[in-house]
């Protein structure tokens, strides 16, 4: 690439550095070819002409999306453009349809969530900002409308990337494919979930990666003639196998082994394993563990994958099985043996390794010695056996190794597709190549050889289509192309894989020979290609060569290719597993033919490797390519490192440099005719008169500027590399020379400025100096003046100085004269005054004396009448006191009979329980006696069966009678006539029953009497109570007098005397026990213990009816029927019955709309009424409200219908906000009463209504009604999300057809600003969000929803505009314009006068959920925003807004009048957001710019309970429907 122009001094250039690979600078001298350059940090550095390149200073610090609009496609310019947008966490950049992907090393989760692959759906390519979602949807769009099946080439070295944005693509693909496999998991996630299986088995430690992929995969997602996936598979390639046995230090071995040694000790001892560094294949490097993983935590990661892509446990033992075996036959070593040329098994340890591989193949450990061993040839005449030497031995034994180990993996991979499910009879196919890159280390060997002949045949491919699709553009834009050549590296591939003289031809013949060796095989290479331009020998060693790669020069060391290249079958190994006892193991070996299963064909790696690409290029070439390379920015993996030498190098190996010279070679430089006329017109001014058009424009430009070898499209400029440069040199010319004259009409501007500022500061000096002489003159006149006015106002001070000393020595005299006159006035009135004050006080106690005379007399005469009446009420209450002593007599004499009625009673029952006992041993000795009087009197059978029924029936009560042994009629006579005393016996007992029930009414009439004398000598006592506290005040008031009588006994005896007579009286009162100050009334006394006395006899009472009760039950119900306790059953079962049927009455009425009663709904205040009624939120157990959920949630099923909804949430809500202050709060009990009668006069006093409790009345809830108010929360905050949503999604399409609108009305630059395309306009947009949500406000209103919830739902729903307006500003370019904010505001304004208008009782602070949209409008449509500082911005404009918001703003605005992207603020402003960014790069929530949308439930049960008012039940008129039923009536009350 060479990009000749004019380099002149201020030119602004790149140059070669050392240390950061290239470095921007300024042209400061230029000396014929040479020239002096003036770089960052002051480094002045000297460089050649041809060594240098052109920097872009008009290029956005942001850098371009797609660099083929870079004005100069160099090295340099592709480096500085991928670091400022990864600087910036813009990861992806476009080059063409080329995608590279720099591997940020931290989470991005903005970049990927499923609003992003919306907002990548059907939009055209390059159209927003490069991602893989926009490679796989153009991919997609391709396939479905082209009909050809895609693959997408995903490239780059361990560590960059490849295997997540492989994730991204199937994410994507799936995304749109769309359809559900087996057990509801995608293709996509079957897929990935196989991933984890892959790596543990095909995945290991390189030198730059920790999980390198050591194979290549090419993943096939199918797809049916609609469109929908239909099946997938995972294709395998290229395999390293020699990796199994032969690892370099520091790397590792395939991650299965690790991990299979560090699995659960019971696993280990079952395969007789140990420690990583004890076996062979994995000793050989020093490197066993990996930083920050737990082999054994894979390992159960390892078997819970396999379990989910569908390989069953005995086939996973069976896997690890193989795996183990392949580590002990590394550990089989081998010894020179008996014969000559012989080998067998060195020591004990390499038998136990021998034995146990046996064991583990479930083969014949003998066989499995003699494969190791021996070789069986196959002649026309006989088979001869050949012993092997140890060294053929130890090779035999890698093979066998790799062998089983390949066929493995390749059994893995075939599960894995069998288990995802393939389509055979699929119409297209997208595939995903997932392959490693090219590898250049210090050490390479063979497999760095394979790999990187991978990569140069896919870089023969990725040539082509880059090479095609230049000829595409070149053929659309209808210009010449013919000449221009086309890079190719077919002269790398024929020295590598051409037959017969190729490197790998050469490889295959020195294996075949069993004497060569790897110096025979590098000699061969020097001999055949010492010629060959991309072949050459390094200088200090013999066995190495090297090889000039596309991406650069790799040397080779030929020391293991022998070994690695061997890939053969050997027959005795064959037939070895294939008789193994283990299904799986013989299964990874099926039967040859009878031919082949003889001999031990040869086979190598790398003509495997050659065919297996052959198929992989015959399937890319079957399909339409898309590429991704993928770049790791540096080598310490972490983020915010961008390494300048370390991209150069994957970008040359990914060939994306290679695509650059192809570009560099026809026409790299492309602009579209305006942006070349905007930049270059200054050229040719005379051709932007504007009377032709841009085409024609730009060829006079071109012609005048006098290039050649350029290019005129249809709608872009194409030049040669080197004429930008140039062009922009006239351009600084041009800009010079226009400078010049600037500067010189600058200066004489200046200089004229400077004349007329001297000028003026002369006239100004002598107008100064004037004016101060002038000053003076007038100085001394105004001091002359000042001494005359001076003596004048002397004269006059003095003059009335000596007036005002004879006027105040007059004024003196006469004060002191006036003032004696007045002191003896006052004299004599304060005389006067005291007489007068000494004659009324001696009136005034004269009278007060006679006063208090008169009261004392009165005091007197009133604490006699009051003592006579106190102690008339004294002698009443004493007289109470014994009628009332009287009841309690008579009420213990009656407890005493009941006592006795109930010795008795008890006593009978014990007679009776004694006589059941006797009656039934008696019968079975009567029963005993009859059987053996059967044998001997058959004749008297029928007699002896009567009286045996007789004595049944008579010795129910009978004593116990001793055994007598009937042997004749004479003794049945004697029992005859027993039985006839025991009948008279129990028909006595049943008179005593008789007369026993006889006594216990009469007792139960007198007990009732007695109860009702006991209420009535309550009711006295309370009267006495009263009359008690009466007589306790009227006593404290004759103790007051009785004091002032005391106070005053000394001016009058007989007051005196009363009031030792009052005191005598107390005396006697308190002796009396009528009054006690210090203690409790006697009236409290002898009420309390009334109470206890009563309450006592109430419970022996009680305890005695009990037993009574209880005793004349049981002889009730030997006499009567078993149909009364029947009847008693059947009573019970209807009432249960009939509360059954009042539940569902309730129920079913209440799932009905019932509207609403002094706006509350009835439906709510019904159930808790019944509830409450019913007193269910006291059961323990019930079923009645789980039938209730279930009603309600059957109710909601509709979802459809907010005005139904709506309805549910009022009601719903009310309902828990009334159990909420029924079943939450616990409000103080009144004491009760402290006596039996209290409390039972209490009850009778409680009125009807007060069944009807109010709102906040407390109820002991238990555990069913508790669980019934969590499931109505949980319900609650359901209805309140479908409301919700379904506003979201009313509102969904017309904030995109707002955004749309913004979209468009601002992306046609040939428009006047205020102009907008469409036939609709934008304004409905926001009309009809207006309208949404009147609507949704009126329902709400309608159904009289608690206001807390209808703010809430407000508040969530304009979060919602906010976060969809602003995420559409920061992701689409078109609507981050002036105009598009001038739009949105005019809308948030029309959601301002809603919130004004719905008032605060229902809108709430809706208002300020807007608050991120509003600010970024605000700051687009804010003039003149490059003088505003950072400061300003982020305190006063947008404080709300994050750093990467406020830095994606200002880098999306789009001038959308002419059509340019401009920065919206200073460059200060972009620099000190990006330091803060940089500063806040390791935080992942920081990096994301989009706003989240909040879909909680952003209110508790308080808030609703707060919300809703508190009114009587009663105002609320219940069901018309519930109110005719009479269960009901309860709800009229």
């Amino acid at each position: 690439m060479t990009f000749l122009g004019n380099i002149v001094v201020g030119s602004h250039v790149w140059v070669e550095d050392s240390e950061v690979a290239w470095i921007d600078g300024e042209v400061v001298e230029v000396n014929g070819e040479e020239i002096k350059i003036n770089c960052e940090l002051g480094k002045i550095v000297v460089a050649n002409k041809s060594n240098v390149y052109p920097k872009d200073v008009e290029a956005p610090s942001c850098g371009v999306d797609d660099m083929t609009k870079l004005a100069y496609l160099h090295e340099p310019g592709v480096l500085q453009n991928l670091r400022c947008r990864y600087d910036m966490n813009e990861i992806y950049t476009y080059t063409g349809n080329i995608l590279i992907a720099v591997n940020p090393f931290q989470r991005l989760p903005h970049l990927y969530d499923n609003h992003v692959m919306e907002q990548y759906k059907g939009v055209a390519f390059g159209e927003l900002s490069p991602h893989p979602f926009a490679i796989a949807d153009a991919a997609y769009r391709q396939m479905i409308n082209e009909g050809l099946s895609q693959s997408i080439l995903v490239s780059g070295e361990s560590g960059a990337g490849k295997t997540e944005n492989t994730k991204m693509l199937m994410r994507y693909l799936a995304y749109m494919g769309g359809r559900v496999a087996a057990e509801g998991r995608t293709v996509e996630q079957q897929v990935l979930e196989s991933n984890p299986v892959l790596e543990a088995f095909g995945n290991a430690k390189t030198v730059r990666n920790n999980n390198s992929s050591r194979f290549g995969k090419f993943v096939e997602i199918q797809f049916d003639q609609r469109g929908r996936i239909s099946g997938a598979a995972i294709r395998t390639y290229l395999l390293e196998r020699s990796r199994v046995c032969q690892v370099s230090d520091p790397e590792r071995n395939y991650h299965c082994f690790y991990m299979l040694c560090a699995a659960p000790p019971e696993v280990v001892e079952r395969y007789k394993l140990g420690n990583p560094r004890t076996f062979h294949y994995l000793n050989q490097s020093n490197c066993y563990e990996l930083d920050g993983v737990d082999d054994s935590k894979e390992y159960v990661a390892t078997r819970r994958a396999m379990d989910v892509v569908g390989i069953s446990s005995d086939e996973q033992d069976a896997i690890f099985r193989v795996v183990a075996a392949v580590l002990h036959l590394g550990n089989i070593e081998f010894a020179k043996g008996n014969e000559t040329d012989s080998s067998e098994p060195r020591d004990d340890k390499s038998q136990f390794h021998l034995r146990t591989a046996s064991d583990l193949f479930m083969c014949d450990e003998k066989s499995l010695e003699d494969s190791l061993c021996k070789r069986v040839i196959v002649t026309r005449d006989e088979t001869i056996t050949k012993c092997l030497d140890p060294d053929s031995a130890a090779v035999s034994r890698d093979a066998l190794a790799k062998i089983v180990y390949s066929r493995l993996f390749d059994w893995i991979v075939n599960k894995i597709n069998h288990s995802i499910g393939q389509d055979p009879d699929s119409k297209f196919l997208t595939g995903i190549l997932d392959i490693y890159g090219f590898e250049s280390f210090k050490t390479n060997s063979f497999e760095q050889f394979c790999i990187n002949l991978t990569n140069e045949k896919l870089q023969q491919h990725f040539n082509q289509h880059v090479f095609k699709m230049e000829q595409e553009e070149y053929t659309k834009e209808e210009i010449d192309w013919s000449y221009i050549e086309f890079i190719d590296n077919q002269d790398i591939l024929d020295l590598i894989e051409k037959k017969p003289g190729g490197v790998i031809a050469l490889l295959d013949e020195a294996c075949m020979f069993p004497r060569s060796t790897h110096d025979t095989f590098a000699q061969k290479l020097y001999q055949t290609f010492k010629d060959h331009k991309r072949f050459s020998k390094p200088k200090l060693s013999r066995t190495d060569f090297t090889i000039c790669h596309y991406a650069g020069e790799v040397t080779y060391q030929t020391e293991f290719f022998l070994d690695k290249n061997k890939d053969y079958v050997v027959a005795e190994h064959q037939a070895l597993l294939s008789a193994s006892k283990c299904s799986f193991v013989s299964g990874l070996f099926p039967p040859l033919h009878e031919e082949s299963s003889k001999t031990s064909k040869f086979s190598s790696i790398g003509s495997r490797c050659k065919q297996q690409l052959q198929a992989l290029l015959e399937t890319l070439s079957a399909t339409e390519p898309h590429y991704i390379r993928c770049v790791k920015p540096n080598n310490l993996l972490k983020p915010a490192i961008f390494e300048n030498y370390n991209v150069l190098q994957q970008l040359q190996c990914g060939g994306v440099m290679e695509a650059i010279r192809i570009s560099c070679a026809g026409y790299p430089t492309r602009r579209i005719f305006d942006e070349f006329i905007g930049r270059f017109g200054i050229l040719a001014p005379d051709v932007l008169d504007g009377r032709c058009d841009a085409i024609t424009a730009s060829k006079r430009l071109l012609e005048k500027a006098g290039l050649e070898g350029y290019q005129i499209g249809k709608t872009k400029v194409f030049l040669r590399a080197g004429q930008m440069a140039e062009l922009d040199a006239r351009r600084s010319e041009a800009l010079g020379r226009s400078a010049s004259v600037i500067q010189s009409k600058v200066r004489s501007y200046f200089g004229r400025k400077s004349f007329l500022l001297l000028r003026n500061s002369a006239i100004q000096i002598q107008t100064l100096c004037r004016g101060e002489v002038a000053r003076h003159c007038y100085e001394s006149m105004r001091r002359a003046a000042a001494c005359l006015r001076i003596q004048k106002e002397m004269r006059m001070y003095l003059a009335r100085k000596a007036f005002k000393m004879l006027c105040s020595s007059a004024v003196s005299i006469q004060t002191g004269m006036r003032g004696m006159a007045a002191c003896n006035e006052l004299f004599f009135r304060k005389q006067t005054e005291a007489a007068i004050l000494i004659q009324s006080q001696c009136r005034r106690y004269l009278a007060h004396l006679h006063y208090m005379r008169i009261k004392k007399a009165a005091i007197a005469t009133q604490c006699a009448w009051r003592g006579r009446v106190a102690r008339r009420e004294l002698r009443k209450l004493k007289m109470t006191a014994k009628e009332t002593g009287a009841l309690q007599d008579a009420k213990s004499k009656l407890e005493k009979q009941v006592e006795e009625l109930s010795w008795q009673l008890q006593l009978e029952k014990r007679t009776r329980a004694d006589v059941e006992e006797a009656k039934t041993k008696e019968n079975e000795k009567l029963q005993s006696a009859l059987q053996e009087m059967q044998l001997q009197f058959q004749e008297t059978k029928e007699l002896l069966i009567k009286e045996c029924e007789a004595a049944t029936k008579a010795a129910e009560q009978i004593p116990v009678i001793e055994e007598v042994p009937v042997i004749d009629n004479e003794m049945i006579n004697k029992l005859t006539a027993e039985n006839e005393e025991l009948k008279a016996l129990v028909s006595s007992l049943e008179k005593k029953i008789d007369e026993t029930e006889k006594k216990y009414e009469e007792t139960n009439k007198l007990s009732e009497e007695r109860l009702k004398q006991a209420l009535e000598a309550e009711s006295k006592i309370i009267q006495l109570k009263t009359d008690m506290q009466r007589l306790e005040e009227k006593l404290s008031d004759i103790e007051t007098e009785d004091q002032v009588l005391r106070n005053q006994a000394s001016l009058n005896s007989p007051a005196r005397k009363m009031s030792e007579h009052l005191a005598v009286m107390t005396t006697q009162l308190s002796e009396n026990g009528y009054h006690e100050p210090q203690n409790a009334s006697p009236a409290k006394k002898f009420g309390a213990d009334s109470d206890n006395m009563l309450r006592r006899s109430q419970i022996e009472r009680q305890h005695h009816l009990h037993w009574t009760l209880s005793l004349s039950r049981h002889i009730y119900y030997l006499t009567l029927p078993y149909f009364s306790v029947q009847k008693g059953i059947n009573k019970l079962i209807f009432k249960l019955f009939s509360s059954f049927e009042n539940v569902d009455a309730l129920i079913k009425c209440a799932t009905q709309n019932l509207g609403f009663s002094q706006e509350k709904p009835v439906a709510a205040f019904t159930i808790y009424k019944c509830l409450l009624h019913w007193k269910y939120f006291e059961a323990e157990k019930t079923s009645v409200f789980d039938r209730l959920i279930q009603a309600i949630g059957s109710a909601i099923e509709n979802q459809d219908n907010n005005d139904h909804i709506a309805y549910w949430l009022s009601n719903t809500s009310t309902l828990l906000s009334l159990l909420q202050r029924s079943l939450a709060t616990s409000p103080r009990k009144p004491p009760p009463p402290t006596s039996l009668f209290g409390r039972m006069a209490q009850g009778f006093r409680l009125s009807p209504s007060s069944a009807n409790l109010s709102v906040g009345g407390h109820v002991e809830a238990k555990y069913p009604a508790l669980l019934f108010k969590q499931q109505l929360t949980a319900y609650v905050e359901k209805i309140y999300g479908i409301i919700r949503d379904n506003m979201k999604k009313d509102l969904s399409l017309l904030i995109s057809s707002c955004i749309q609108a913004a979209r468009t009305s601002g992306g046609n630059v040939l428009q006047a600003s205020g102009q907008l395309s469409g036939s609709t306009p934008p304004a409905s947009h926001w009309q009809g969000i207006i309208e949404s949500l009147n609507g949704l406000l009126s329902t709400l209103k309608n159904n009289f929803v608690p206001p807390i919830l209808c703010q809430k739902i407000f508040a969530q729903i304009f979060s919602y505009i906010n976060v969809q307006v602003f995420n559409s500003l920061l992701l689409h370019r078109e609507c981050c314009t002036f105009n598009n904010g001038e739009y949105v505001k005019v809308g948030l304004d029309e959601l301002e006068l809603w919130c004004c208008q719905a008032k605060e009782e229902y809108a709430g602070s809706s208002w300020d959920e807007l608050k991120h949209v509003r600010q970024a409008v605000g700051f687009l449509v804010i003039h003149q925003k490059s003088r505003i500082s950072y400061d300003d911005i982020t305190n006063d404009l947008c404080p709300i807004l994050s750093v990467q918001q406020l830095y994606r703003v200002c880098t999306l605005y789009w001038d959308d009048n002419n059509n340019t992207t401009t920065v919206l603020v200073s460059p200060d402003v972009i620099s000190s957001m990006k330091v803060l960014m940089t500063e806040d790069s390791n935080d992942a929530d920081s990096n994301s710019f989009l706003l989240d949308e909040d879909s909680s439930i952003p209110f508790s049960i308080d808030n609703i309970s707060n919300s809703v008012s508190e009114n009587d039940l009663t105002d609320v008129k219940a069901a018309a429907e519930l109110l005719e039923n009479p269960a009901f009536q309860f709800l009229q009350e």
